[in-house]
């Protein structure tokens, strides 16, 4: 296992992190088709990536209504100190209008809930689960500080926000010298490369570590299912749930999965191995979270750590998966000044 840097702050976490959808949420309407694992199953899990050398876990206080948190804070109650553990916060929680939001009353309930549920005494990333209109931003980040200072919460961070919003939000913590956002949870894959507009040169400019979400995009890049979106494997989560989570154009979802499976097989490896691969070759990127229901599936893609793509792999999935460059992005690269080193001036 590799490790890399968390944003600015000289903690280093595993390039492969584990995500902790699939824990919990057997009787759950929307959960129990996410994994639904139980605590026998969640400790092979949790033991299998400490061994492979993940260090980095992270869940939210909404996976499967906090039973995700409680069966990972006993999974992970004989090595908390190995763990560098993330959680969110933001989602409904409960039937009230005060158990959502990010509002100060709602994030210190929250915060006191996900520690009691995950048998600790600090979170070490604590993140934004996305972005509150109704909230003043300024009201958020203070009751982040103050977590912050009271020694319940190391670092913070946000997922599912927009660049504007990381940009505001890091300004704000820097005019009143509080604790600022650290790292940023978003969703990037070769179906989905959004981020490179905006979020990774944000990232980039600001010292913000990028964590991947879906990197399989539900499975699909595993390239186990037919267009009809049948799988091959009758209990996947994409067959069982009958709709897509994440939108992407399938057919160029097939025509990106068809150069997967060729630099898949000129590796000899899975194509979900290397859509993980590509990942870690990208710029900003510092872990990609793998969720796992089988421990066949957490070992694969964990192996992805040590698959390196040629610059022949790169250009391939890049051809085929690239992004129309959006506005202003492609005038400012357009009409970038070229640079004369003083040295060279007559």
């Amino acid at each position: 296992m590799k490790y890399r840097l968390l944003g600015r702050t000289g903690v280093w976490v595993s390039e492969i992190s584990l995500g902790a959808m699939t824990f919990g949420g057997k009787e759950h309407p929307v959960y129990r088709t996410h994994g639904a694992l139980g605590q026998e199953e969640v400790d092979r899990i949790v033991g299998t990536a400490l061994d492979a050398g993940i260090n980095f876990i992270d869940t939210a206080d909404v996976y499967a209504d906090g039973e995700s948190e409680e069966l990972l804070g006993r999974a992970i109650a004989q090595h908390r100190r190995d763990v560098v553990l993330a959680t969110k916060l933001m989602a409904p929680v409960g039937p009230g209008p005060n158990d959502q939001g990010l509002s100060r009353l709602h994030v210190m309930r929250a915060l006191e809930d996900s520690l009691r549920r995950l048998k600790t005494d600090y979170v070490d990333l604590y993140q934004i689960h996305n972005y509150d209109h109704m909230t003043p931003i300024e009201e958020t980040l203070s009751a982040l500080n103050d977590a912050v200072k009271q020694g319940k919460v190391r670092y913070i961070g946000c997922s599912n926000l927009a660049a504007w919003q990381i940009s505001k939000a890091l300004g704000i913590s820097a005019l009143h010298n509080q604790a600022k956002f650290v790292a940023n949870q978003t969703h990037y894959s070769l179906l989905s490369r959004d981020a490179e507009r905006d979020l990774v040169p944000m990232a980039e400019d600001a010292g913000l570590s990028l964590t991947v979400w879906q990197p399989l995009v539900g499975g699909f890049l595993t390239g186990k299912f037919d267009r009809d979106g049948v799988s091959t494997e009758q209990d996947s989560r994409r067959a069982r749930n009958g709709f897509d989570f994440i939108p992407f154009d399938e057919e160029k979802g097939f025509t990106v999965l068809a150069a997967l499976r060729t630099v898949a097989a000129r590796h000899e490896v899975s194509p979900a191995r290397v859509a993980i691969a590509w990942l870690l070759a990208q710029r900003a990127v510092t872990s990609v979270i793998v969720g796992a229901r089988k421990l066949e599936q957490l070992t694969d893609n964990v192996a992805a750590s040590d698959l390196i793509l040629t610059e022949q792999d790169l250009t391939e999935l890049d051809e085929v998966s690239r992004p129309t460059i959006a506005y202003p992005n492609w005038i400012q690269e357009q009409f970038a000044p070229t640079r004369i080193p003083a040295g060279n001036l007559a």
